[in-house]
């Protein structure tokens, strides 16, 4: 029987070695314990739970079961290293009590008007009522959860927009139209295409002009219809021919630039 139970334990393995004893230095977090917890929302809870459980009659509770049963949830949690609240050890002392008192033989007590038990049972009876009702009610629809209530309304207008919208005439309103009419139409679209200007090309056009001229004013070698594009792609290719020692830029007194050929080209 022994090693059956034995059998059905899941030991965990570490790095290869079976652990099964749990380490005094391990850390469990804060919240580790938090989903398993919240089964039970108190000592009555967890003592209905127990009942279910097994199947008891709550009318007919067997004390002693319950109460080892109890103990080794505490014990557990005890183990754990997790903070009990001060209600789950106030029922086990409760249960503890009951316990001991039934432990008893029946003449010391028979003189009492009730059985230890009975206050206990009475308050289980209370909590599974209500909790009962507390399941059957949170099921139930419930307004801005499982459905929300639409509105609508008319907007309230402020007096003031009121006598401003009935000051405007049939005049205000025509011109208003009129102009409206006369503005242009931006709805229209079309595309404009640049002419893209290669400063390789240019650079071949300055040294063809060089070829008959040693030298020459920048400014003869720009076209008009370029605009400044044209000044400055015309600008870098003499900056680019200059760079590899084709050509010279000479400025004079009167701050006018020419290109000159350094050598034959």
């Amino acid at each position: 029987m022994q090693h059956n139970s034995l059998a059905q334990l899941e030991i965990p393995v570490v790095m290869g070695n079976h652990l099964e004893e749990l380490p005094d230095d391990l850390f469990i977090p804060p919240n580790a314990l938090e989903i398993f917890l919240e089964t039970f929302s108190g000592p009555l809870d967890l003592l209905l739970y127990l009942i279910r459980k097994d199947d008891i009659d709550i009318l007919d509770l067997d004390i002693s079961k319950i109460t080892d049963q109890y103990l080794e949830y505490i014990e557990l949690m005890d183990s754990l290293k997790f903070e009990l609240a001060a209600d789950y050890l106030v029922m086990a002392a409760t249960l503890a009590e009951i316990k001991s008192r039934l432990m008893l033989p029946k003449e010391s007590f028979e003189d009492e008007e009730e059985d230890p038990r009975a206050a206990l049972i009475k308050r289980l009876q209370e909590y599974k009522r209500f909790k009962t009702v507390s399941e059957k009610i949170a099921i139930l629809p419930r307004v801005d959860r499982d459905f929300f209530i639409a509105s609508a309304k008319v907007p309230k207008l402020q007096e003031s927009l009121l006598k401003e919208e009935s000051e405007i005439n049939i005049t205000d309103l025509f011109t208003s139209v009129v102009e409206v009419l006369k503005r242009p139409n931006y709805k229209n679209s079309h595309l404009i295409d640049f002419e893209e200007l290669s400063t390789k090309e240019r650079i071949q056009i300055l040294l063809d002009i060089l070829n008959n001229k040693n030298i020459i004013s920048f400014s003869k070698t720009l076209r008009k219809p370029e605009g400044k594009k044209g000044v400055v792609v015309t600008l870098l290719a003499s900056l680019e021919l200059a760079k590899d020692g084709y050509i010279e830029l000479i400025q004079n007194k009167s701050e006018e630039l020419f290109i000159k050929s350094v050598r034959g080209i």
